[in-house]
């Protein structure tokens, strides 16, 4: 008789390490040009956090060197905090190993995969230990590491460990080689630099390509955002598992005291009444709640009214920087108009708040013929890939552009034109179409308020386009006026063989309005503006005048006050707008102190001009 094979003998467990060696593609590093765009990222997003945890301005610097055909190594430096010496094994050695994974707040990373990661492609790749360099603030001295990853017992291994002088108070610097392969494009990692600066104004970020090409992306905010608050879970975002798992791990001996200590939006009196719906005394023991208890406990709070989850855990770009982002970054395109960024009141999915935010560029040098151009971010870091599986894409593609004065075909898909769409969703949990986190899942409440920030940016477009179409009707009505006007009656007295009659009573006539109207001249990095102010009314007319320019820093005074205007008469001032001098398409003018029925050629002053952080740039709320 034949022996029989002990199959569980065969069996053995693996390690996390040896799962993602096998299967490295479900992190993104599925081939060398993916593998070097996940590594910047992944060093990236945990320099930028680490710095606002600390609310450290981030300086970083990128470089990416060739060591020999295939294989390129790369270096990412910030002035962060630095890493406790102890901890370095296990942070860049040890995957599922983080600080983030349980705090109930809005991060970059969470997992503890992401950089870990890296360092085991390179491993797998070439072969090679990652170096790490790090300093405290409250250390004498830095420590470098050769670290490699234990594949098998999913542990770092420190092969070397020494300690030198480094001309910086704090701060940490990975280096990784690996088999790579650097190109530029849409999905690059050069392009995941630019993004990343759009959205965090307040890092300075320098970087080095292959061939030792330096670009520097300047920090233009000089405070560092708010950060996010850890909460405490909401209870409607909770499984049933999850509920009996805190329940058996809390430190309260009684119910009420579990539910209002480890839940968040849970007072004594909600607290009442979920124990009441679920009939659970108040005084019985947490760690002892059964499955169906717990059951009930997650009806319960289905049917208790509780208060929307709070916004603390939440950390916007904020419209100031956003507008401050995109003109940084996206200057060079010489854009004509810039909208007021928009940023959506909180929503709840599934019990986790998130926001979402939306601006755009338009106009310059923008591409005309092409697609509009979709910058997608999810919680700073910009998304590069699976652009048509993302909700953001597809609610840009749901709504009709045409009103808003771009070419698009039925009224659906992606429009036409030169603009720039920019949109950031941030929340505690965000649902990803996979691991790799490149793409926002079509979750209905999402989708719904990206379509609504979307509509409201694009109503400033239309604004925008309304606006320069009147500024060229009031050119021409102004031309008709100063020039066709007395040239007819120049012509009329020649056939007539009559003296030319005053013409300044028939045009206050017909006219009867104030007229603004300018001319301008370009030079190498500026614009030069003569306005000139009209009374084609029949009396004398006051008020003041306020520039503000679409781009640009304006170079002049912030309103021109004009005071007794006599009919037929015209007032002229001049500014210059500094940094912008292509595609300048006219400034807009605001005006205080007279009946708007007499006015063409601006619009009366915001009554919130000088509040909430307006600027005179555009009116943006800070």
């Amino acid at each position: 008789m034949p022996k029989k094979t002990n199959e569980i003998s065969r069996n053995r467990e693996i390690s996390i390490s040896e799962f993602f060696e096998k299967n490295r593609h479900i992190l993104g590093f599925d081939s060398p040009t993916k593998a070097l765009y996940m590594t910047v990222k992944e060093a990236i997003d945990n320099s930028i956090d680490a710095c606002e945890e600390h609310s450290i301005l981030p300086d970083i610097s990128v470089s990416i060197d060739k060591v020999d055909q295939d294989d390129l190594r790369i270096t990412v430096e910030d002035n962060g905090p630095g890493i406790d010496p102890l901890e370095v094994a296990s942070v860049f050695g040890k995957l599922l190993y983080g600080s983030r994974f349980h705090a109930m707040r809005q991060s970059r990373g969470q997992q503890g995969i992401g950089i870990t990661a890296a360092v085991l492609y390179g491993q797998i790749s070439t072969g090679s230990h990652a170096v790490v360099k790090t300093k405290q603030a409250a250390d004498d001295v830095a420590y470098s590491f050769e670290i490699s990853i234990d594949i098998t017992r999913n542990e770092g291994i420190v092969h070397e460990r020494k300690s030198f002088i480094w001309d910086r108070q704090h701060g940490t610097s990975v280096s990784i080689a690996m088999k790579g392969k650097y190109q530029v494009g849409r999905q690059s990692a050069f392009e995941y630099l630019k993004e990343t600066a759009v959205v965090n104004p307040h890092m300075d970020l320098r970087f080095t390509d292959p061939s030792g090409k330096n670009f520097h992306f300047p920090r233009s905010v000089e405070v560092p955002p708010s950060p996010s608050i850890s909460m405490k879970p909401y209870p409607l975002g909770l499984e049933l598992g999850e509920i009996q798992q805190m329940a058996h791990q809390t430190q309260s001996e009684k119910m009420k005291s579990f539910l209002t200590s480890s839940f968040n939006r849970v007072s004594s009196n909600v607290a009442d009444e979920i124990l009441q719906k679920t009939g659970i005394s108040p005084d019985s023991d947490p760690r002892e709640l059964t499955a169906s208890q717990a059951r009930s406990l997650m009806n319960a709070f289905k049917e208790v009214k509780l208060m929307a989850p709070p916004t603390e855990a939440l950390s916007p770009v904020g419209p100031e920087f956003i507008r401050k982002g995109l003109k940084s970054v996206y200057e060079d395109q010489h854009p004509s108009f810039y909208s007021r960024p928009v940023l959506r009141p909180p929503g709840v999915y599934n019990g986790n708040p998130f926001q979402v935010e939306a601006g755009i560029v338009f106009g310059g040098d923008l591409p005309v013929e092409e697609n509009v151009r979709i910058v997608r971010f999810v919680n700073k870091v910009p998304l590069l890939f699976q652009q048509g599986a993302c909700a953001i894409t597809q609610a840009v593609s749901t709504i009709d552009w045409r009103p808003f004065g771009l070419d698009q075909k039925q009224g659906t898909g992606i429009p036409f034109g030169p603009m720039i769409v920019m949109v950031h969703v941030c929340g505690t949990k965000i649902p990803y179409t996979s691991e790799s986190k490149e793409a926002i899942a079509s979750v209905e409440s999402i989708s719904e308020e990206i379509v609504l920030a979307l509509r409201q940016v694009g109503r400033d477009v239309r604004r925008f386009l309304n606006k320069r179409e009147r500024r060229s009707q009031i050119n021409e009505k102004f031309r008709l006026i100063r020039e066709l006007i007395p040239a007819i009656s120049e012509k009329a007295s020649v056939l007539l063989e009559k003296p030319a009659p005053p013409i300044d009573p028939v045009i206050a006539k017909v006219a009867n309005v104030i007229l603004i109207a300018e001319e301008f001249k370009t030079t190498d990095d500026s614009v030069s503006v003569k306005c000139t102010v009209c009374n084609y009314t029949r009396s004398s007319r006051s008020l003041k005048i306020y520039p503000d320019p679409p781009a640009g820093e304006l170079l002049g005074q912030k309103f021109y006050e004009i005071t007794d205007l006599a009919p037929s008469l015209s007032y002229d001032f001049a500014f210059s707008i500094k940094g912008i001098s292509k595609n300048y398409d006219g400034t807009d003018y605001y005006f205080t102190g007279i009946d708007p029925v007499f006015v063409q050629g601006a619009e009366p002053l915001p009554a919130d001009w000088e509040l909430g952080g307006m600027k005179i740039e555009e009116e943006v709320e800070e």
